[in-house]
Parts: structure tokens; sequence; C-alpha cells
């Protein structure tokens, strides 16, 4: 076992003895954040703004500052002895700009991320869609078997609020990010590759390139690990034909998985039960070589999240865990916040908040919200179409007397809604109202003529009857959909900028007299 304080952490040969994070309250950089503190290792860090997130790491004994300024490198007596830094930092930052200038080195969150992975069984979770997911689903099993396992999340937990933690025992769980290629920074012992088709070809420039970045990825396994890969899906199936590596383990619902997952609906499958808040749980029988196979519950709806959970058990199978014990993590697990998260229910209608940003993603979760939806299932024509895109089979009957779905969505990225304008037209067709918002631009400069009203066309052209709307002004969001629901709707607010904000404002405007 590994004692809660550790040794010296080194990135690419630079000491984190004293690291200073830009953009601390992010994700990824906040987790970074927690495990230092937890290491006993001083930390300080700056974000744009303030959030229950910086709030949280003062209390931890990280030193914070809300805005950036060159001043904040001298935070921590001594000065840092390195700046980290994600792909969201512009390099005109001041506080990078000053770093460089006084000779501090700059290091990549993914690389202080390794350091902090080396010297215990790394399992990294890649892919697409469902890293998050997934490496939380992997993380909340093993606790349930008893293990103390680090890990750093691209979220948070439901049930604890984590997304990170120094562990005592010798497995890191973490989720490794293909955006930017940082992934490769990584040496695991394990990995689990969910899917793979293009994407962030901002940074990649093809999908080839995008493609060949997974196959690196790969070949930094250590001789002796092991690679999860799904063959449900063309991508992962494709590279799951060229890995080398001696110990493959394929998932998904294909029969020549090693690892078979049988839905409910399959014989021998039982059937689903409603399992509280609207869900319907999520039932499977997984098989697994050598061992007899298990029934996978889920309290979280979806193909996409039995895919996601097959992952994890046969990774945790892997590193040694019974596989009912994996089975019995499993059924615990409560989702992740932002991940088809329940906001609340006011005035009859039900609100959730996802993350989904690329058009599979959007598409899968649609399909997935059916299932709130109390006795309606898919059978619009639209909705069909995007069972085909997800590869699932939906019941042609529908029930107008029950509420509709409605999809608030916000696209991220320029380079992105520019590529995948047509594709996110079809996945949002799934949904019975669509409000597009502008783009969220993040770290993207404006480009000209790319605003959501690209992806509400988009929706118009291959759903013409679809009740379409495009809405601009982020401000007053809350309130144009406000004016849209009736009792019995479930509205899903989508994308990876501030859209999250949404839904409880909305909440607060219906429950108001």
């Amino acid at each position: 076992m590994i004692a809660a304080a550790a040794g010296p952490v080194t990135a690419q040969g630079v000491s984190l003895e004293r690291a200073h994070l830009v953009g601390i309250g992010g994700a990824g950089m906040s987790g970074i954040a927690r495990i230092l503190a937890d290491r006993g290792l001083p930390v300080s860090g700056s974000d744009a703004r303030d959030s229950a997130v910086v709030t949280g790491l003062a209390a931890r004994g990280v030193i914070t500052a809300v805005g950036h300024d060159a001043a904040h490198l001298d935070l921590l007596p001594g000065g840092p002895t390195a700046v980290v830094v994600s792909t969201a930092v512009r390099p005109d930052n001041p506080e990078v700009l000053a770093a460089r200038e006084r000779g501090i080195p700059v290091v990549r969150r993914a690389d202080a991320l390794a350091a902090l992975m080396s010297g215990r069984r790394g399992v990294c979770i890649a892919g697409t869609h469902g890293k998050t997911s997934t490496t939380s689903m992997l993380t909340m099993a093993l606790q349930h078997a008893g293990l103390d396992p680090s890990f750093a999340i691209g979220g948070e937990l439901t049930g604890s609020g984590l997304g990170a933690h120094h562990g005592s025992g010798d497995i890191f769980v973490a989720e490794a990010d293909e955006s930017d290629g940082s992934f490769l920074s990584f040496t695991p012992h394990g990995a689990v590759i969910t899917n793979l088709e293009p994407d962030h070809l901002d940074h990649h420039g093809t999908a080839e390139a995008y493609t060949a970045v997974f196959d690196q990825f790969v070949d930094r396994i250590e001789a002796g690990g092991f690679l999860v890969i799904c063959v449900d899906d063309r991508g992962t199936a494709a590279l799951a034909g060229r890995v080398s590596l001696r110990r493959v383990i394929t998932y998904g619902t294909d029969p020549a998985a090693s690892v078979r997952v049988r839905p409910t609906g399959d014989p021998g499958v039982p059937a689903p039960a409603v399992a509280g808040a609207g869900a319907l749980e999520n039932t499977a029988t997984v098989g697994l070589p050598g061992h007899e196979p298990v029934l996978l519950r889920l309290s979280v709806p979806g193909e996409h999240m039995m895919l996601n959970a097959a992952a994890a058990l046969a990774a945790g199978v892997e590193l040694g865990v019974d596989p009912q014990e994996m089975a019995d993590g499993l059924a615990s697990y409560t989702g992740v916040r932002r991940r088809f998260e329940l906001k609340g229910t006011a005035g009859g209608v039900t609100v959730y908040d996802d993350y989904a940003h690329h058009p599979t993603e959007v598409a899968a979760q649609i399909h997935a919200a059916r299932g709130v939806l109390p006795a309606r299932l898919l059978g619009s024509p639209t909705a069909q179409a995007v069972s085909a895109v997800i590869g699932v089979e939906s019941d042609a009957r529908t029930d107008s007397r029950h509420g509709r779905l409605i999809v608030v969505f916000q696209p991220h990225l320029y380079s992105r809604t520019e590529t995948f304008a047509a594709e996110f037209g079809v996945a949002l067709g799934g949904a019975d109202v669509v409000v597009v918002l502008d783009v969220y631009g993040a770290r993207e400069d404006p480009r000209p003529g790319v605003t959501g009203e690209l992806v509400a066309r988009a929706v118009r052209v291959g759903n013409p009857t679809s009740a379409v709307l495009y809405h601009a002004d982020r401000a007053s969001a809350a309130s144009f959909v406000a004016s849209l629901t009736r009792p019995g709707d479930v509205v899903i607010t989508m994308g990876a900028g501030d859209i999250t904000t949404v839904g409880p404002e909305l909440l607060t405007l219906l429950e108001a007299p």
C-alpha cells in the first residue's frame, strides 16, 4: 500500500514540489491540484472566475486567486517550481508569459497527471465518447470492492462530488484526453478505448491523423499490460485488428466479443424494472472468459451506458477484482455531474443537464432520454433516423398524451459546429422540440458565418416537421424555454459550455407562482 504522503513528483524532469496551476477551476486542473495538495505539496492557482470548485480547493489549503495576473506567480513562498497549464489556456495568458520570462518551466496538464500516476498501476480510459462515465464506473466499482484507487476524472461523481482523489492503493484510474494528443504522455499498465470516430479536427487536422494518435496511444501500454476495447464501434473494431499487444479484451454486443453484452430482450436476460427518478433500470447479462456470466443492473439509462459498464467490468477483472463484486459496484453507480444529471422538477417539468457535444453523443443521449418519458416510445421518422445512427431499434408506438422531449442545445467550438452541423441536425431530430443557442467558442475565436443557426437550419432540413427554434441570446435562454414548456415535458440542456446554468435558471422560473 502507498502512504498518503509521497516522495518528489517530477513531470518531464521538472519538479512539481511547488506548482502553480493556471485555470485551476477546470475539471482536469482542479483534480491535479487536489491530488498534489493531498500528497502534502504546496499548490497555488488562478482561474478566470470564482466557483465552488475554487472555494473547495482553498478550503483544502490551496492558495487561489480569481483572474489572471503575473503577480499570481508569487502566491507561493519562494515562487513555483513549475506552472501547469491545459489546452484551454492561451499562450498569451499573463501568468504563462511571466513564467517564461522568469525561466519557470511550463508543464502540460497531462504531463503533470502522468507524473502523479508514476509508480502505480495506471489504467487510462480513452475514446471519442464515454470516457468520463467509464472512468467513473471503474472507480466506483473498485471502491465498492474495498480498494482505494487514486483517480482523476473529467467530471464529478454525483455521490461524493469528487473528481479526483489520492488513494492509498496501487491503482490509478485516469481519464485520458485525446483532443490535443496529450494522452501520449501516459505509459499505462492498462487502457480502455470505448470508441473512435473523427473529432477535434481543429487540432488533428484530418480523420486519419485523429485515428493514428490512438494507435500511438496503444503502443504506449506497458509490456505485460492489457487493453479493453469495444468491437461494436467501427473505429475501435478496426483498431483492435491492428493491435500487437498480447492481452487484448474485446467487449460489446457482437457475438465475437470476448466480453459479450446481452441486453434486455435477448433470451435469458431479465426484464428491466423502474429504478427511481423516472429512469428505466438498464439490465444486461455479461459473459466473461473463464467466469460465470454476471447480471449488470444500472440505474442510468442507455445502451451506451451499458457498454461503458461492460468496459469497466472487464478492466476491473483484469486488475484482479471478482466479476460479481464489480457488478455489485456498478449497480451502485449513480452517474457523473453533467452526464444526464437530474437537476429537478418544477411545474410538472423535469430538467436534466448533459455534457454531450458531439453528434453521436447527442443522438445516444436523446435515445436514452426516451426511457424517462412515461409510456412514450421512439416512433417518429426523425427518431427512427437517430436510432439508425446509434445502431438501435425502436418501437413504432407513440402516445401524444404524454410530455415532450425538449432539447436545448449549445454548440461547442466554431470548428466543431462548422464541421458537424449536418450530423447535429440528424442527431437533434430525435427530440420533439429543439432550441439551439449560439456557439460557445471556448478557446476559439469566432468564424464568419458560423453560428448556432447552422445547426438549427440542419435540423429543419432533415426534419421539416420538427419544432426547431434558434435563440441567440444566451442571457434570456431560460425564460425563452420556460415559455415553451408544459406539464409532463422533459427538458435536457445539452453542451460543453455554460449552458449548464440554464437548467437551474429554468427551474427557478417554473417554480415561480
